[in-house]
Protein backbone atom coordinates (compact mmCIF):
# COMPACT_ATOMS: atom_id res chain seq x y z
CA UNK A 1 0.00 0.00 0.00
CA UNK A 2 1.13 3.56 -0.73
CA UNK A 3 0.87 5.41 2.26
CA UNK A 4 2.64 8.84 0.90
CA UNK A 5 -0.73 10.73 0.07
CA UNK A 6 -1.54 9.79 3.88
CA UNK A 7 1.90 10.99 4.95
CA UNK A 8 1.47 14.36 3.35
CA UNK A 9 -2.01 14.62 4.77
CA UNK A 10 -0.69 13.98 8.49
CA UNK A 11 2.47 16.74 7.83
CA UNK A 12 -0.28 19.22 6.73
CA UNK A 13 -1.85 18.72 10.16
CA UNK A 14 0.97 18.38 11.94
CA UNK A 15 2.02 21.48 10.60
CA UNK A 16 -1.34 23.19 11.51
CA UNK A 17 -1.49 21.97 14.89
CA UNK A 18 2.15 22.89 15.51
CA UNK A 19 1.29 26.56 14.11
CA UNK A 20 -1.69 27.50 15.84
CA UNK A 21 -2.55 24.57 18.58
CA UNK A 22 -6.56 24.47 18.65
CA UNK A 23 -8.32 20.87 18.23
CA UNK A 24 -6.42 18.30 16.90
CA UNK A 25 -10.00 16.51 15.67
CA UNK A 26 -11.34 19.22 14.35
CA UNK A 27 -8.13 20.12 12.10
CA UNK A 28 -8.01 16.39 11.25
CA UNK A 29 -12.20 16.19 9.87
CA UNK A 30 -11.47 19.34 7.91
CA UNK A 31 -8.09 17.61 6.36
CA UNK A 32 -9.05 14.59 5.56
CA UNK A 33 -12.38 15.68 3.51
CA UNK A 34 -11.99 14.07 0.46
CA UNK A 35 -8.99 11.77 1.31
CA UNK A 36 -9.40 7.96 0.43
CA UNK A 37 -10.51 5.60 3.61
CA UNK A 38 -7.60 4.31 3.49
CA UNK A 39 -5.04 7.45 2.80
CA UNK A 40 -7.81 9.31 6.03
CA UNK A 41 -7.37 6.48 8.20
CA UNK A 42 -3.59 6.58 8.12
CA UNK A 43 -3.20 10.24 8.00
CA UNK A 44 -4.91 9.55 11.44
CA UNK A 45 -2.97 7.27 13.22
CA UNK A 46 -0.07 9.02 12.55
CA UNK A 47 -1.02 12.63 13.51
CA UNK A 48 -2.94 10.73 16.76
CA UNK A 49 0.20 8.67 17.41
CA UNK A 50 2.82 11.76 16.70
CA UNK A 51 0.96 14.00 18.91
CA UNK A 52 0.48 11.17 22.08
CA UNK A 53 4.32 10.40 21.59
CA UNK A 54 5.83 14.17 20.92
CA UNK A 55 7.09 14.83 24.24
CA UNK A 56 9.39 11.29 23.79
CA UNK A 57 9.67 12.46 20.27
CA UNK A 58 10.62 15.92 20.55
CA UNK A 59 13.79 14.41 23.21
CA UNK A 60 15.38 11.88 20.95
CA UNK A 61 15.39 15.06 18.11
CA UNK A 62 16.73 17.60 20.52
CA UNK A 63 19.13 14.77 21.29
CA UNK A 64 20.37 14.21 17.60
CA UNK A 65 19.76 17.96 16.46
CA UNK A 66 23.47 18.87 18.24
CA UNK A 67 23.39 22.93 17.84
CA UNK A 68 19.65 23.10 17.14
CA UNK A 69 16.84 23.80 19.24
CA UNK A 70 13.37 22.61 18.42
CA UNK A 71 11.81 25.64 18.91
CA UNK A 72 13.95 27.08 16.49
CA UNK A 73 14.00 24.81 13.91
CA UNK A 74 11.55 25.32 11.02
CA UNK A 75 7.90 24.38 11.97
CA UNK A 76 7.67 22.25 9.02
CA UNK A 77 11.47 20.33 9.34
CA UNK A 78 10.13 19.75 12.85
CA UNK A 79 7.11 17.88 11.95
CA UNK A 80 8.66 16.00 8.83
CA UNK A 81 11.23 14.90 11.84
CA UNK A 82 8.21 13.64 14.51
CA UNK A 83 6.46 12.32 11.53
CA UNK A 84 9.42 10.16 10.98
CA UNK A 85 10.49 9.46 14.52
CA UNK A 86 6.77 8.26 15.41
CA UNK A 87 7.13 5.65 12.72
CA UNK A 88 10.71 4.38 13.71
CA UNK A 89 9.38 3.95 17.27
CA UNK A 90 5.64 2.77 16.81
CA UNK A 91 5.62 1.06 12.91
CA UNK A 92 8.03 -1.81 13.22
CA UNK A 93 7.40 -3.51 10.17
CA UNK A 94 8.30 -0.38 8.18
CA UNK A 95 11.57 -0.46 7.35
CA UNK A 96 14.06 2.58 8.80
CA UNK A 97 15.07 3.00 4.61
CA UNK A 98 11.67 3.44 3.64
CA UNK A 99 11.04 6.25 7.16
CA UNK A 100 13.75 8.05 5.67
CA UNK A 101 13.22 8.38 2.13
CA UNK A 102 9.38 9.45 2.79
CA UNK A 103 11.19 12.41 5.17
CA UNK A 104 13.21 13.33 2.82
CA UNK A 105 10.59 13.31 0.33
CA UNK A 106 8.24 15.56 2.17
CA UNK A 107 11.39 17.59 3.02
CA UNK A 108 12.20 18.22 -0.96
CA UNK A 109 8.85 19.13 -1.45
CA UNK A 110 7.83 20.86 1.47
CA UNK A 111 11.35 22.64 2.32
CA UNK A 112 14.57 23.26 1.47
CA UNK A 113 17.58 21.64 0.32
CA UNK A 114 19.80 22.21 3.49
CA UNK A 115 16.47 20.83 5.32
CA UNK A 116 17.06 17.30 3.73
CA UNK A 117 20.70 17.22 4.19
CA UNK A 118 19.52 18.27 7.63
CA UNK A 119 16.58 15.91 8.24
CA UNK A 120 18.53 12.54 7.05
CA UNK A 121 21.51 13.16 9.40
CA UNK A 122 19.04 13.99 12.22
CA UNK A 123 16.89 10.39 11.72
CA UNK A 124 19.94 8.16 11.02
CA UNK A 125 21.10 9.21 14.11
CA UNK A 126 17.73 8.72 15.81
CA UNK A 127 17.25 5.44 13.40
CA UNK A 128 20.87 3.97 15.40
CA UNK A 129 19.18 4.13 18.48
CA UNK A 130 16.04 3.25 17.89
CA UNK A 131 16.61 0.78 15.32
CA UNK A 132 20.71 -0.71 16.28
CA UNK A 133 19.93 -3.61 14.20
CA UNK A 134 18.75 -1.92 11.02
CA UNK A 135 15.91 -3.31 9.23
CA UNK A 136 14.93 -6.82 9.50
CA UNK A 137 14.58 -7.80 6.09
CA UNK A 138 18.10 -6.44 5.23
CA UNK A 139 21.11 -8.53 6.01
CA UNK A 140 23.45 -6.35 7.99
Amino acid sequence: MARHHARELALRVLFEHDLAPSSVGEVLDRSLKGASLEDGQYARSLVEGTIAEQARIDEWIRAAARGWRLERMPPIDRNILRLACYEMACEPDLPVSVIIDEALELAQVYSTDEAKRFVNGVLGTIAQQLRPDGDRDRPQ
